[in-house]
């Protein structure tokens, strides 16, 4: 869950984002969020680099609580902030599926977002 949050959606180095995700994500990966459903590695590495050169330009994802999971299932709280900042444009939270130690599915909840 923090490897999907910190090291493929924070990564700017796109080497290192789709290693990450090869070793993260099932090869089959559906990401769902408001925008829709992304599926695969390489539209999952291709609207992480979207988000990155559009909305979250000078923004990061920090996590804001604890990893909760059962078997084949885990929870993690997110704020999306400026870099260096303390105050959350966005709070959230990202639930996966996870099968054979790999995310199979992943949604992204948002929860508070700008007034």
């Amino acid at each position: 869950m923090e490897a999907n949050l910190l090291h493929v959606f924070n990564e700017r180095d796109l080497a290192r984002r789709r290693e990450v995700i090869a070793h993260t994500y099932t090869a089959d990966v559906r990401w769902t969020d408001d925008d829709g459903t992304t599926v695969g590695h390489d539209a999952l590495s291709t609207k992480a680099q979207q988000l990155q050169d559009g909305p979250l330009t000078g923004l990061v994802f920090v996590k804001t609580g604890a990893v909760y999971g059962t078997t084949g299932l885990g929870f993690l709280p997110v704020d999306l902030i400026a870099d260096g900042e303390d105050t959350p444009v966005l709070s959230g939270f990202d639930v996966a599926v996870i099968k054979d130690h790999r995310i199979s599915e992943l949604w992204t909840v948002l929860t508070a977002s700008p007034a």
